[in-house]
């Protein structure tokens, strides 16, 4: 089939590349002339495992091409995914300036039948909005109006695309589902559905998933804080909570707060369209609250272990990215743990193998940027764990006491056994579990 994508972020980019991939011809569209022409060279502007084998690939073999020019990747297709942002506003609605004004612009050079496919993740109603939109100048015999919304985790992406639990759609005309339906086929020959509903459904779903999820992963945060207070192991707990097939394994891991640009805004979203309704949803309003707070767990204890005056201490840092296998930042709580220990005078050495550049871009010179782990540690008076990426599961503990002032460690994501830490002379605070190993 022939596609346009349009919006080339982390959305739109694996939306783009892997439909290609399956033979489709497929264009991507953005208004970055700079991005475009780095696309256009070969280059992906965004780190996703896997995803440069496949853009190479395409790009190589024409599937895959990149334009500035909406009319002219309008003119090559007959779908359209609109991959655009849409940002919390300040009140946590989701902003579709973005997104209707592209369907402004489509209603202009659509000039033949084209399905319209909301690919963002969007309130409930915004389909109508851009029927509406695509209709001022549009017949609508034209055009049909789809929901797609995407369950692409970062880090894993490519594969989430390739062999989706689900693909679920939203539409009310059988033109479309006909089409959609020979579209997906390819990535769900194992059996997995491709469920269609209608278009308010369709977006509803989106919302409800992730919303749940981060819901899983506040109560579990909750579960964590009280285990401490408690004396109870929050590990231990997750393996007999997991176990139970009604609740199941995944999304039980305490931490440090969700982070991303899908579950901070789409639960948001999702509270502001209960508003909306005058429905007070008090469950989400909760776990937005938990999390602000989570966000800070490893400052507070830091401070609580150092005291609230940082300016002669040096903290080194562990991971930037909001989750491992992707340079995104976007509400990453690295980035709330650097803004508190920074105003509470802390010296900061971080390190993080893909995000560093990003964070950089924040805050120039006030951090310390480290080329690897080991340097992070150099000088430093204690390593707070911030992202798990894969590397600092199994670092050398000798090596770690050797360059850091005190063996001290401040555990996000709860890497390694308490006891073997303790055995090994550390001071380790962890998350949902006793600190082991004396104060300093």
């Amino acid at each position: 089939m022939k596609i346009a994508v349009v919006g080339t972020g982390y959305v739109g980019l694996v939306t783009g590349t892997c439909f290609a991939e399956t033979g489709n011809e497929v264009v991507c569209v953005d208004i970055d002339a700079a991005k475009v022409k780095r696309m256009q060279n070969g280059e992906v502007p965004i780190y996703e495992p896997d995803l440069d084998v496949l853009f190479e690939r395409n790009q190589r073999q024409g599937r895959l091409k990149f334009t500035t020019d909406l009319k002219e990747a309008v003119d090559a297709s007959d779908i359209i995914f609109l991959a655009l942002p849409t940002p919390p506003g300040e009140d946590g609605s989701a902003d579709l300036r973005y997104i209707l004004g592209v369907a402004k612009d489509l209603s202009k050079i659509i000039t033949k039948y084209t399905i319209v496919i909301d690919k963002s993740t969007v309130p409930v109603g915004t389909a109508e909005k851009v029927h509406a939109a695509l209709a001022e100048n549009l017949d609508e015999s034209l055009f049909d109006v789809v929901s797609n919304p995407e369950f692409l985790r970062e880090g894993v992406a490519v594969d989430d695309f390739l062999k989706p639990d689900r693909v679920v759609i939203g539409t009310d005309s059988a033109q479309a589902e006909e089409k959609l339906r020979r579209l997906y086929e390819p990535f769900v020959r194992s059996g997995n559905p491709i469920i269609f509903m209608d278009l308010r459904s369709a977006e509803m779903t989106k919302y409800a998933a992730n919303s749940y999820l981060a819901t899983r992963i506040s109560f579990m945060n909750e579960i964590a804080n009280l285990c401490e207070k408690a004396g109870a192991d929050v590990d231990a707990v997750r393996r007999g909570m997991g176990s139970d097939t009604r609740i199941g394994k995944r999304f039980l891991f305490p931490g440090v707060g969700y982070g991303g640009s899908c579950f901070p805004k789409d639960v948001q979203a999702l509270a502001h369209t209960a508003g909306q309704h005058d429905y007070n949803f008090r469950i989400l309003n909760a776990v937005m609250d938990v999390n602000t707070k989570q966000r800070f767990r490893i400052a507070d204890k830091i401070e609580d272990y150092f005291g609230t005056d940082l300016s002669n201490r040096t903290i080194a840092l562990w991971g930037l990215a909001f989750k491992p296998n992707t340079d995104d930042i976007r509400e990453a709580p690295a980035l709330y743990t650097i803004d508190r220990l920074l105003e509470a005078g802390a010296q900061i050495r971080a390190f993080d193998p893909e995000a560093t550049e990003h964070v950089r871009a924040i805050y120039g010179d006030k951090v310390t940027f480290c080329g690897d782990p080991y340097e992070a540690l150099e000088g430093s008076d204690a390593l707070a764990i911030v992202t798990e990426w894969s590397m600092f599961r199994t670092p050398s503990f000798e090596r770690m006491k050797e360059l850091l002032k005190s063996p001290i460690i401040f555990d996000g994501r709860n890497l390694y056994d308490t006891g073997r830490m303790e055995e090994a002379g550390f001071y380790y605070d962890s998350i949902g579990r006793r600190p082991v190993g004396a104060k300093d």
